[in-house]
């Protein structure tokens, strides 16, 4: 990781909220689409450096699923064929700077995602890619070890 871009995502791990000093919680539901070993990540046009799973923040109401279909369909023009709870992590927010709880689900999908809305890339990586892109925290930190735990992706010096 370039000292450029630890920076930027420290700066954004200090952040604090006015209200109060309190640090408030994001919840995000995101999708790991793993294909032939490597997963989907997609940057942000606001961070384009940055890269993260696909999803984001429920809408009031939405269950989780409805809320990861919804925004597969805005981000990349894809519909999940199937969802399964991943599982839960707990990280910092790359690009808000506070704590962050995600929802992930394992995804399928029979479509060429293409990145929209405000995605501004999309890669398919790998454990051993050298050219991998920076993962946001809770990717690197928790996402790639529970697909490599569960099965979905080699481990790493594997492939």
């Amino acid at each position: 990781m370039s000292d450029r871009i630890a920076g930027v995502l420290h700066e954004r791990c200090d952040v604090v909220d006015t209200n109060g000093g309190q640090r408030s919680t994001i919840t995000v539901v995101a999708a790991a689409i793993v294909e032939q070993g490597r997963l989907l990540v997609v940057s942000k046009k606001v961070a384009p450096e940055i890269f993260y799973l696909p999803g984001g923040k429920p809408e009031a109401g939405e269950s989780a699923e409805e809320t990861l279909i919804r925004e597969l369909d805005e981000e990349l023009g894809v519909t999940p064929t199937s969802l399964t709870l991943l599982g839960d992590v707990e990280d910092v927010a790359a690009i808000e700077g506070v704590p962050m709880h995600m929802t992930v689900f394992r995804a399928e999908i029979d479509q060429i995602p293409r990145p929209a809305a405000e995605l501004a890339d999309l890669r398919w990586i790998n454990r051993s890619d050298e050219r991998a892109p920076v993962l946001a925290p809770a990717v690197r930190n928790h996402v790639l070890p529970l697909l490599v735990r569960s099965g979905f992706m080699p481990s790493p010096g594997s492939q």
